[in-house]
C-alpha cells in the first residue's frame, strides 16, 4: 500500500481555474493554510474534506485517487494493490485516529466510492463532518460508535448503517481497539 498523491491534483484543479488559495479556502470553508498543506502533501484530509473540495471544483471525489485518465468499463483492485491514505488530519491540525483506502481508483465517473476505513487510534477531538451525498457503512471488524448529529449509534461486527451524509458524522472505536469499516459514499 502506498499513499495517494492528492496534493498536486488539488493544486492542478486550483491553478486550472486560476484561483488563489484564499479563494478556494473561502468557498470551501477551510483555511488557506489547510488547503496549502493538502496541496503540499503535508496532511491527508478526511474523506468529507475531499468531498467538499471535489464539490467546489465540480468533480467526482474519485479524481483524487485515479492514476490515469484512461476510462475503463470495469475494475479489479487486488488486496495488495490498495493504496492507503494515512495520517488523516483535522482542519485544526490534530490526528483523527483513522486511515482509509480506496477500493476503486481506476474507474472514473463513478456514482459511488468504496473505502475501507481503519480506526486505529484513540482521539481527543471529536470533530464531526458533513458533505453532500449518502453513506453506507458495514462493520467488518470491531465495535464502532457512530456520531450522527446528536445521536450515538453503537455498531458491532456485521452491523450496517445507511444515512444522509449532510448529517454531521464521525466514526470512533468504542473500546479503543482497531475497527475496520466498509464505507460506500455517493456524491
Amino acid at each position: 500500500m502506498s499513499e495517494y498523491n492528492i496534493g498536486p491534483k488539488l493544486k492542478s484543479l486550483r491553478l486550472a481555474k486560476k484561483l488563489t488559495l484564499q479563494s478556494v479556502a473561502k468557498e470551501t470553508g477551510f483555511s488557506p493554510a489547510l488547503i496549502s498543506q493538502i496541496e503540499n502533501n503535508n496532511v491527508s484530509p478526511p474523506i468529507a474534506t475531499l468531498s467538499r473540495i471535489a464539490k467546489f471544483f465540480d468533480v467526482k471525489i474519485g479524481i483524487f485517487f485515479v492514476e490515469t485518465e484512461e476510462e475503463c468499463k470495469f475494475e479489479v483492485v487486488r488486496k495488495d494493490e490498495r493504496r492507503e491514505v494515512p495520517r488523516v488530519i483535522s482542519p485544526t491540525g490534530s490526528r483523527h485516529g483513522y486511515s482509509y483506502e480506496s477500493l476503486s481508483f481506476h474507474k472514473q465517473n463513478k456514482k459511488m466510492d468504496p473505502f475501507i476505513i481503519t480506526l486505529n487510534d484513540t482521539v481527543s477531538e471529536y470533530t464531526t463532518y458533513s458533505h453532500e451525498g449518502e453513506k453506507f457503512l458495514f462493520i467488518l471488524k470491531g465495535t464502532a460508535e457512530i456520531l450522527l448529529d446528536d445521536e450515538h449509534v453503537l455498531l458491532e461486527e456485521g452491523d450496517s448503517i445507511y444515512f444522509d451524509s449532510t448529517m454531521k458524522h464521525r466514526f470512533l472505536s468504542k473500546d479503543g481497539l482497531e475497527v475496520k469499516i466498509l464505507s460506500v459514499v455517493t456524491q
